[in-house]
């Protein structure tokens, strides 16, 4: 049991996806040699039937002898078989030195003679006919290409291969003296072109960055004038708020190159490629200026200096003090422009931040209230949308989303729209998905009476004090359906952007916190675990109250000084820095407050007993009440006169 919180920022890059065509693999490679081999083997290895080259004399004498049985003709060559193994010792050559021993003559059982065509042999088929000699013959013209084939294709191909293996092996250690090349991707005319009017929730920003981009097309204007363009814009803004995505509409509108690489691209484990991968990028942005460098999450790249105990990363650190160098190093008029974007500048080097570097820093927040409507506008434009989609109602229940939120958002129902075989996304596929990214998906409901008893009483206590007490954000709906590890919800939807809060609006949250543990006390006598989480918040905001915003008995002194990341909005650990006295009174602050709290909820749901009884039994039967079942249930909702809110 739960109440629904706002959605935290989301995460989202955006960036080429460069894929490389996949060749063949290895293993057919290998088969190729494997073939080759095999072929070669084939060809110079010795046959297994050795030929003895016989004189034409000799021949006949076989002939004659009846000891040849077959013979073939082939041109000017005959080849042929013997009866009987005929014992056959080539003649020595001239100059061959004699032996001691002489070496038995070696027995064949095929030959080979060549034919004298000079002085011709007519009567050679006649006596192969007399001694009844099988005579086969052949034609000689075979195509030059044929032969050069046979005998020497399997040579020439695997020395090919062997060519092609060192010529990969070449491009392999290229590639390794390749390490210092620059890893940007260079988005061009082939690329599509985004503009600012493709860009919503960030008005501010582009209003600052639409003076970079002036000074990309005119900065003749500016050079006039004896100004400076300035060398580097830094974004910087909680996750997903479209920093990328702005910076591809300056180099959009502006109309020049845009290199894209991310801070973790120059760190490599061998020292000195990042800052040789710096340089590479520099100077094919000069080459190709005017141009915009951007670097994403410059701070895995910028942090600061020295920051570690005793350890340092010299590869970072060089890639930093290059990155420096190349900032501090442009010319007055280059027209080159750096933008980088982050979410943590307070990690940055003081370095990068100083004049000269990274001169301005242009902030881009989460979307106001217009700003979520004009993303919803720009996502659902390419659905196809029911009529019942209001998306100023779906604006106000996205507080605290990102444009990749609201993105994700849109793509979410699509798909549950696309799952429920609807013809359009409708505003239940909408509301569905915002339950489904915030809470996590619908479970099987309870199936124990006494369990959904517990919890519809739960979450009419949460829902009674938002509707009866003055100030809090209005509810929305509540279900007693479980959604992720919550086993209720109660959804309130705030009717107008806040940035910040009075003390009223604070403990109005903490009387709707304690809503539901008040409530089962009330009704069973007792209390469960499923509290839990309403206590952990309730807590820590009466915690900050008394601490941070100086709200409690100790008067306007800020005690708890503990710093937060910056857009990610989680504590960094630090000791305290007040007195245990201090400590103790804080202590005592925060549990008064809570207990004051939670004694007035109790005669609140007590005199409205019969109000929460009829909510809760009607969550039992329909399990989900909507803003205008509860206003029939409930009656009209309490409003007070607006105050201003407290300045902080």
């Amino acid at each position: 049991m739960a109440d629904k919180q706002k959605a935290a920022p989301g995460g989202q890059s955006g960036g080429a996806n460069n894929q490389r065509p996949q060749g063949l693999r290895p293993s057919f490679w290998w088969a190729v040699l494997l073939a080759l081999l095999v072929w070669n083997a084939m060809l110079l290895l010795p046959h297994s039937k050795p030929e003895a080259r016989i004189p034409y004399s000799t021949f006949l004498e076989q002939i004659r002898s009846s000891n040849v049985s077959e013979v073939v003709i082939t041109g000017s060559q005959i080849s042929g078989a013997f009866v009987k193994p005929f014992p056959w010792a080539a003649p020595k050559t001239a100059g061959q030195p004699e032996s001691g021993k002489k070496a038995a003559p070696k027995k064949y059982t095929h030959f080979v003679t060549i034919f004298p065509k000079t002085v011709g042999d007519p009567a050679l088929m006649g006596l192969l006919e007399s001694h009844h000699v099988t005579v086969e013959a052949r034609d000689s013209t075979e195509p030059w290409y044929v032969s050069l084939f046979l005998d020497w294709g399997p040579m020439l191909l695997l020395v090919g291969y062997f060519v092609w293996m060192g010529r990969q092996a070449s491009r392999g250690q290229a590639g390794l003296f390749g390490l210092g090349r620059s890893k940007a991707r260079r988005y061009g005319s082939e690329y599509p072109k985004v503009t600012f009017s493709e860009v919503a929730g960030a008005g501010e920003a582009k209003d600052d960055l639409q003076e970079v981009v002036d000074f990309l097309q005119k900065p003749q204007k500016y050079v006039r004038m004896g100004a400076r363009i300035p060398h580097g814009t830094l974004l910087v803004g909680p996750p997903g708020t479209g920093k990328t995505l702005l910076a591809r509409a300056v180099a959009g509108e502006a109309g020049v190159p845009f290199f894209h690489i991310s801070g973790s691209e120059f760190v490599e484990m061998f020292v000195g490629v990042g800052a040789s991968r710096v340089r590479s990028l520099f100077e094919e942005a000069k080459a190709a200026s005017p141009a915009i460098i951007f670097v994403d999450e410059l701070d895995a790249v910028g942090r600061r200096r020295g920051a570690g105990l005793g350890a340092t990363n010299d590869e970072r650190e060089q890639t930093l003090n290059q990155l420096l160098v190349e900032m501090d190093g442009f010319d007055v008029h280059q027209e080159v422009i750096v933008l980088a974007a982050t979410n943590r500048p307070d990690v940055l080097d003081p370095a990068l931040l100083r004049p000269g570097r990274f001169d301005r820093q242009v902030t881009v927040p989460l979307p106001d209230r217009e700003g979520r409507e004009g993303i919803l506008r720009i996502h659902t434009a390419k659905l196809p949308t029911a009529p019942d989609v209001d998306l100023q109602l779906l604006s106000r229940k996205t507080v605290g989303m990102s444009g990749a939120d609201i993105a994700n958002l849109c793509n979410e129902a699509a798909l549950l729209a696309a799952k429920g075989l609807l013809a359009q996304v409708n505003m239940a596929a909408f509301d569905e998905a915002i339950d489904r990214i915030i809470l996590g998906g619908a479970r099987p409901a309870l199936t124990d009476p006494n369990a959904r008893r517990i919890v519809a009483y739960h979450e009419s206590g949460h829902t009674m004090v938002a509707w009866l007490t003055p100030g809090t954000d209005p509810v929305h709906k509540v279900t007693i359906i479980p959604h992720g590890r919550a086993l209720g919800i109660t959804e309130q939807v705030p009717s107008e952007e806040q940035y910040n809060y009075s003390r009223t609006y604070l403990i109005a949250r903490i009387d709707v916190m304690l809503g539901g543990r008040v409530s089962e006390e009330i009704v069973f006598g007792d209390i469960t675990t499923g509290a839990e989480n309403d206590l952990i918040q309730a807590t820590r905001l009466a915690r900050r109250m008394v601490t941070r915003w100086g709200m409690g008995s100790l008067g306007p002194v800020a005690f708890d000084s503990d710093e937060q990341q910056p857009f990610l909005g989680y504590e960094l650990a630090r000791g305290k820095d007040y007195s245990e006295s201090t400590a103790a009174r804080i202590d005592n602050d925060v549990q008064k407050l809570i207990s004051e709290r939670s004694e007035i909820v109790t005669n609140l749901l007590a005199t409205a007993r019969d109000k929460l009884d009829k909510l809760a039994e009607t969550l039992l039967r329909e399990e989900t009440v909507d803003e205008t079942l509860l206003a029939q249930i409930l009656g009209p909702r309490e409003q007070i006169a607006k105050k201003p809110a407290a300045m902080s």
